[in-house]
């Protein structure tokens, strides 16, 4: 049995498409962290800058390190890489449950549904 087949099924929409390609956007626009529509960027669930390490590529094709990964809005994209390097996000943040469940990360989110935002200008 190979290290990949050991790996836990994942229930959430980071599950990488078979052709190995970044899942398409929500349909809501909505970040799939803090669930507020706004403008997105793909995150990594596995920074790119890991994927030539041996333990990685032991465990994940180069596909499936490409294509996992979540839709994220930029305050909540940033707010990830300023407070996690990219090994703690591969490792032990890869999963948007895990993500949810760190406690930094909840205070966040609790803090980015308080913001008031301005309502999206017509063609932006």
């Amino acid at each position: 049995m190979s290290r990949r087949s050991r790996q836990p099924e994942i229930e959430n929409p980071t599950v990488p498409s078979p052709a190995g390609r970044r899942p398409g956007k929500p349909a809501d626009d909505a970040c799939q962290l803090c669930a507020i529509p706004q403008a997105l960027t793909f995150h990594h669930l596995i920074p790119r800058r890991v994927h030539d390490r041996r333990w990685f590529r032991d465990r994940y094709s180069l596909a499936e390190m490409r294509s996992r990964g979540l839709w994220l809005c930029r305050g909540c994209h940033d707010f990830l890489h300023d407070h996690y390097d990219e090994p703690t996000l591969a490792r032990r943040l890869d999963t948007l449950d895990r993500l949810r469940a760190e406690p930094a990360i909840a205070r966040h989110i609790e803090w980015a549904s308080r913001q008031r935002r301005l309502p999206a200008q017509a063609g932006a």
